[in-house]
């Protein structure tokens, strides 16, 4: 019986944590560029979508851009059996909040969720930005287009609740557009501040700001790379856990960053033709991105985006100057390459959807032994758990061992100092939580 035993288990270990689930590539295949152009193309034609700009106008404005995106939620919805809960959420900003901040507006979001069998309060997010601007950040009535930033976002955005729509997860997973990006982040403040208050569990938000522009100002030509920003720890961390990264590590494995590798490790897997980049920061350098309020409330929040950036098509007034053509217009757009990152995005949030939640209270120990030892509290609906390791100074996670249904395992010979080490929960259909680092030590 224990030889059977022991060979179901071969078995299932080959079978199972192979990271091969035919949906993943039907997700990939699914993504119509030509459904992303239509609705980047929709999104320009609105003028603008300024954050402060007309609000009753049905063709013009910020106004008609959130009643058109709640619309495509809601045929989404009507098409799966009404699986989407679609709704506004909102905040009064008030004026003088900022400088860019010139009159009292409401600052609304766009929310759809697609309801998880297992986990409903369990949530993953995806994000576009439904705002755009100008050069002068408070000029609310001059056409802004905001083809690339950010109505490449917002489309990838719906196009991902299209697709999977059609399948059943887990967990949950929001779509969700965010307005007053550009003003400060406001979209991504209430909608943090909404999920603190209705208590969601939150594993994550991947935030995707321009994700359809191939040729960089630098001359750069590439629609294979992209980048996912990430923080390396939390804001929120107690002053005893970062006395503590002092002597035990972690200075680059916080739960953004292991949501950054996630993404990493599944794109490579699955669409191995893609280059994902992992930048060891929360965003390009001085910027921001509506990832960010996610991670000041203590939540996993990553930018996903295009490598190769052309500033003369940000932020700025249509207009031809020494010869370059200034603004964020339709034709800049790559549709082919905007596809593949929302199909980054999409198999990311299945693959998570998909997956039990991540171990607890993951320990170390092994202080001046030779081996590791790790131990954790059991997950909700994981029936195994597979350790990671990885040298000191590498960026992902390089080597692994399935260890069965047990809550904790010594890594014989493997010395703890020179490695970091992390733990994920496996379910019976073989999709892996986010890695956890672990925070405590142990000593037998």
């Amino acid at each position: 019986m224990k030889k059977y035993t022991t060979l179901l288990l071969f078995v299932f270990s080959a079978i199972t944590f192979s990271q091969s689930d035919s949906r993943l590539y039907e997700i990939i295949e699914n993504v119509s560029s030509e459904r992303l152009r239509n609705d980047v193309t929709t999104l320009t034609n609105f003028g603008t979508r300024h954050t402060l700009s007309d609000t009753t106008s049905a063709t013009r404005g910020i106004g008609a851009a959130r009643r058109w995106i709640k619309s495509e939620f809601e045929k989404i919805s009507d098409d799966c059996n009404n699986c989407l809960e679609v709704f506004y959420q909102k905040d009064l900003v008030k004026e003088g909040e900022n400088q860019r901040i010139v009159h009292d507006v409401w600052v609304v979001n766009v929310v759809a969720i697609q309801r998880g069998s297992k986990y409903p309060n369990r949530f993953i997010i995806m994000s576009g930005d439904i705002d755009s601007r100008v050069s002068d950040p408070t000029d609310f009535t001059s056409d802004s287009p905001g083809a690339n930033d950010n109505a490449s976002g917002m489309a990838g955005t719906i196009e991902a609740a299209r697709i999977l729509s059609k399948y059943n997860f887990e967990s949950s997973i929001i779509y969700v557009g965010l307005s007053g990006e550009e003003q400060g982040l406001f979209g991504g403040k209430g909608l943090a501040a909404y999920a603190k208050e209705k208590g969601w569990e939150i594993i994550g938000i991947m935030n995707n700001d321009m994700i359809g522009n191939i040729k960089g100002v630098d001359g750069v030509i590439s629609n294979r790379d992209f980048r996912i920003f990430s923080e390396p720890v939390p804001p929120t961390e107690t002053e005893q856990q970062r006395k503590s990264r002092r002597f035990y590590g972690g200075e680059v494995d916080g739960i953004s960053r292991q949501l950054a590798r996630y993404i990493y490790t599944t794109t490579k897997t699955y669409m191995p033709e893609m280059n994902p980049i992992l930048i060891y920061r929360l965003d390009r350098f001085g910027r921001g991105g509506h990832h960010r309020p996610f991670n000041d409330a203590g939540f996993a929040g990553i930018r996903i985006m295009e490598a190769h950036e052309n500033y003369t098509q940000q932020h700025q007034d249509i207009r031809m100057e020494n010869g370059i053509a200034y603004g964020d217009v339709l034709e800049h757009v790559n549709f082919e390459y905007a596809k593949k990152l929302t199909a980054v995005n999409a198999i990311n949030l299945a693959s998570i959807a998909s997956a039990p939640p991540s171990p607890e209270n993951v320990e170390i120990g092994g202080i001046v032994e030779a081996s590791a030892k790790l131990k954790w509290n059991k997950s909700k609906g994981a029936v195994g758990y597979k350790i990671y390791w990885r040298d000191t100074t590498s960026p992902t996670w390089d080597h692994s061992r399935y260890v069965g249904d047990t809550d904790s395992f010594t890594l014989k010979g493997i010395v703890i100092d020179n490695s970091f080490f992390g733990v994920a929960a496996v379910g019976a259909n073989g999709h892996e939580s986010i890695i956890v680092f672990p925070t405590g030590i142990f000593r037998e």
